[in-house]
C-alpha cells in the first residue's frame, strides 16, 4: 500500500490480464459480526483484509472473541463466538464501560451499535472526526424506542456513542428511516435476533428504503446463520419469535462487487485490443453491486458474465452517456461518474443523496475533481450531471480524496484520459479501506509506452551518497529503485567466487554468467539465486572489483538491458554513474552529486566506523581519488553529468536537505 503524501499516475494506454479482487467489505463486516453472534467456532475464507475490517476484528477481540488465523492461509480466520454470559456479567451500572474505536467504518460502527446495545454491554464507541460527522440518530432513536440508554458524547445525532446496560423489551413495530442509509435497517436486523426470545419483533421503514440491495445481502446472509426474516416489499420486515444465531461451519466472501466496478471501467476504457478477465465475482453474485454490469453496459462496455468471473473487453466505439436511478448502486455510481467524463453526451446520476452521509460529501466531492480534469459539472440534492470532457481538453489534476477510498480509486480511471494527461492522487492510503492493494493491482494489469514512465536519475562519483539518496526519493514518491551499483557489485562479486579475473580476456565469461542469474531486490535485500548477498557485496573489496568490472564493455552490455527493464509503473529512481548520459538519458530528472572526495571520504569514515570496520581516512581518500581517475578517463561510459543534468554539491546539506531539494526539483517539473 503506497503510505506517502501523493501518488503521480502517468498516462495509461491499456488495461488487460487477470485480476483476484478482495473480499467484499459489506459481505466481511456483517459476516465478522455473525460469526461472533454465533455459538461455536466459524471458518471463515477470503476475508477482506482492509482498514474497516481490522477495526471490526479489533472490536470482536476486545470482546472476548477468540480469533485465530491459518498458518497457511492468510485469508482463513477460525472464529469463536462471544461469550454472551461473560458479556451481559458487565451489564451493572456500575461496570467500567468498554472503549471501542471504529474508525470511520460505518459498517462497523452502526451495527455495533445495535447489537451491543441488545447485548446490553456499557461501552463507548467512538471514530475518527469524519465518523463523527456521519449521522446516527434514525438508529439510536430505533433502539430507543425498545428502552435502549444510548447518550450522545459530543454532537446530539452523531458518534461517540456510550451504551448503557437498560431493560429492553419489544415494541413491536419498531420504526427506521431508510432514506438516510441502509445501514440503520442492517444494524437493526443484525441485533434485534438477540431479543426474539420475548417475541415476534416486526421492524417498520419509514420513507422509501435506499440501498435495497445492500439489504438483501443482509437478509441472505442471516439465512445463512440460522435466521430467517420475513420481509413484506421492503417496508415491513419480521424476526420470528425464538430466533437464534448458529453458525455454518463455513463461509467464503464473495469478490467485492465495488471494487469490480472500477476494473470493470478500466477495461472498457483500455485502448488495447486484450481483454481484462475479473475473477471471484460472476451473474450469481449476491452484492447489489452487480447490477453496476447493467450500467456499464448501458454506457457501451462490452461484458461476458460467468458463474465466477467477468471479461471485459475494450470498447470499440466511444462510451454513451446516460440518465439513471442509482439508488441500487450507490457505492458503484460513483465510479460511472468519471466514466462519463470519457463519454460522447452527458451522464446524469440520480437518487444518490446517501453520497452526501458518506465518507465524505461525494456529490460536492465528485463534482470539484471532475471540475479540475477539466469537465463541466452541475449538481442537486440528490443528483449529478457531467459533461464529457472533449478531446485536447483534459488537464493534468491533482485529486483531492477527502480521506474517501472510493474517490482515489475512482479518479485513478482518469490516468487513461486521451490526452495523456498526468494524474495526481493526494494521500493515496486512503484506499485501505477497502482495497490496500489497488493501485498496485492496477499497475500490474497496465500497459503504456515505456517513455511516459517518469525516471529520476541520481548520478555521481563513489561515496557521494547517491544510493541512500535515491532509495529516499523512491521512497516518497511511491516509484521503483535500482541500485545500479548493486548490479556491479553482483557482478563483480560472482566472477570472482567462480574464479574469474575481472579482465577484458574474461569479459565474455563473466557477461554470460551474469545474465543467467536470478537476481531479486526487496527493498534493501538482495538475493541472488534464492540466497541473499546483501551484506557480502557491500564490502570494500567487493566496491573496488565493481568499478573494475563496469570497464568491461560486454559486461556492461549485458547489464544494460536489466537495467532499463526496470522501467516500470508507476515510476523509476535509478542511482549510478551513468544512469542519465547512458541508461536513461530521456529521463525527465536528472541529478548530479559533486561533493568532493574529501567529505565523501569522512562519510564513508564514518559509516565504516559505525559498522565496526577499522578504516584509515588517509587511505579511503587515497582510494576514492583512484576511484574517481579511473571511472572519469575510462573509454566506456565515463563519469561525468549527463546532458541537462542538475549539478548538486551535497557536502554541506544533510540527506534529508538534499531529499527535499530533488524532490522541489521533481515537483517544479510537474504540470499540476
Amino acid at each position: 500500500m503506497f503510505n506517502i503524501p501523493h501518488l503521480d499516475l502517468p498516462s495509461l494506454e491499456s488495461i488487460s490480464g487477470v485480476v483476484q479482487l478482495p473480499g467484499s467489505k459489506s459481505i466481511s463486516n456483517r459476516v465478522l459480526l455473525l460469526c461472533a453472534l454465533s455459538p461455536g467456532v466459524s471458518v471463515v475464507h477470503d476475508l477482506l483484509d482492509s482498514d474497516d475490517t481490522q477495526v471490526m476484528l479489533d472490536a470482536l477481540r476486545a470482546l472476548g472473541c477468540t480469533i485465530v488465523p491459518s498458518t497457511h492461509d492468510d485469508r482463513r480466520l477460525e472464529i469463536s463466538g462471544m461469550d454472551l454470559a461473560r458479556l451481559k456479567s458487565l451489564s451493572s451500572k456500575s461496570a467500567e464501560p468498554l472503549a471501542l474505536f471504529l474508525g470511520n467504518a460505518g459498517t462497523a460502527m452502526r451495527p455495533l451499535t445495535a447489537a451491543l446495545t441488545a447485548l446490553g454491554v456499557p461501552c463507548t464507541l467512538s471514530g475518527v472526526t469524519r465518523m463523527h460527522e456521519r449521522p446516527i440518530e434514525d438508529l439510536v432513536d430505533a433502539l430507543r424506542q425498545l428502552g435502549a440508554h444510548i447518550d450522545y458524547l459530543q454532537n446530539e445525532g452523531f458518534p461517540p456513542l456510550q451504551i448503557m446496560p437498560s431493560r429492553m423489551g419489544i415494541d413491536s413495530p419498531v420504526r427506521v428511516r431508510g432514506d438516510v442509509s441502509s445501514q440503520f435497517l442492517t444494524a437493526l436486523l443484525l441485533a434485534l435476533p438477540l431479543l426474539s426470545d420475548q417475541g415476534e419483533i416486526v421492524v417498520e421503514v419509514v420513507g422509501e428504503l435506499i440501498s435495497k440491495p445492500y439489504v438483501l445481502i443482509t437478509l441472505r446472509l442471516l439465512a445463512q446463520f440460522g435466521v430467517h426474516i420475513e420481509r413484506t416489499d421492503w417496508q415491513r420486515f419480521t424476526i420470528p419469535k425464538g430466533s437464534s444465531y448458529r453458525t455454518p461451519g463455513e463461509i467464503y466472501i464473495e469478490a467485492d462487487a465495488s471494487s469490480a466496478s472500477y476494473f470493470i471501467a478500466a477495461g472498457a476504457l483500455s485502448r488495447g485490443a486484450l481483454p481484462l478477465k475479473i475473477e471471484g465475482l460472476g451473474k450469481n453474485s449476491i452484492q447489489g453491486d452487480i447490477e453496476f454490469v447493467a450500467a456499464a453496459r448501458a454506457m457501451g462496455a462490452q461484458i461476458e458474465e460467468g458463474p465466477n468471473a467477468l471479461v471485459v473487453t475494450p470498447s470499440l466505439q466511444p462510451l454513451k452517456g446516460i440518465d439513471l436511478d442509482c439508488n441500487h448502486i450507490p457505492d458503484a455510481a460513483m465510479t460511472l461518474a468519471v466514466m462519463a467524463l470519457f463519454a460522447s453526451s452527458p451522464t446524469t446520476l440520480r437518487n444518490i443523496g446517501s453520497w452526501r452521509v458518506k465518507e465524505t460529501d461525494r456529490i460536492e466531492a465528485m463534482a470539484h475533481e471532475c471540475t479540475q480534469l477539466g469537465a463541466r459539472v452541475t449538481t442537486g440534492d440528490d443528483w449529478i450531471e457531467i459533461h464529457p470532457i472533449p478531446l485536447g481538453q483534459w488537464r493534468a489534476a491533482s485529486i483531492h480524496t477527502y480521506d474517501d477510498h472510493r474517490v482515489a480509486m475512482c479518479f485513478a480511471l482518469a490516468s487513461l484520459n486521451p490526452d495523456h494527461q498526468t494524474v495526481r492522487i493526494l494521500e493515496p492510503r486512503c484506499v485501505g479501506k477497502t482495497f490496500p492493494d489497488f493501485f498496485e493491482t492496477l499497475f500490474s494489469l497496465a500497459q503504456t509506452p515505456t517513455q511516459r514512465i517518469p525516471v529520476i536519475c541520481i548520478d555521481g562519483p563513489t561515496a557521494s551518497g547517491k544510493g541512500t539518496l535515491a532509495s529516499l526519493v523512491a521512497k516518497r514518491l511511491g516509484y521503483g529503485y535500482l541500485d545500479s551499483g548493486a548490479l556491479y557489485r553482483i557482478s563483480a562479486w560472482h566472477a570472482q567466487s567462480l574464479g574469474m579475473a575481472l579482465t577484458l580476456e574474461h569479459q565474455t565469461r563473466i557477461a554470460q554468467s551474469v545474465s543467467e542469474l536470478s537476481l531479486q531486490f526487496e527493498g534493501e535485500r538482495i538475493l541472488v539465486n534464492g540466497h541473499e548477498v546483501s551484506e557480502l557485496i557491500r564490502s570494500e573489496a567487493v566496491g573496488m572489483a565493481a568499478s573494475q568490472v563496469s570497464a568491461l564493455p560486454e559486461v556492461r552490455q549485458a547489464l544494460f538491458e536489466l537495467q532499463r527493464s526496470s522501467r516500470r509503473l508507476p515510476g523509476l529512481v535509478a542511482d549510478g554513474r551513468d544512469m542519465g548520459s547512458v541508461i536513461f538519458p530521456d529521463a525527465e530528472l536528472k541529478i548530479y552529486l559533486t561533493a568532493d572526495a574529501a567529505t565523501r571520504a569522512k562519510r564513508r569514515h564514518k559509516q565504516l566506523i559505525s559498522k565496526g570496520i577499522p578504516a584509515k581516512m588517509e587511505d579511503l581518500l587515497t582510494d576514492l581519488q583512484a576511484r574517481d581517475a579511473r571511472d572519469t578517463e575510462r573509454t566506456v561510459a565515463p563519469l561525468k553529468p549527463a546532458a541537462g543534468a542538475m549539478l548538486l554539491d551535497n557536502a554541506q546539506l544533510s540527506i534529508e536537505e538534499t531529499v527535499e531539494k530533488v524532490l522541489a526539483q521533481w515537483q517544479s517539473k510537474q504540470a499540476f
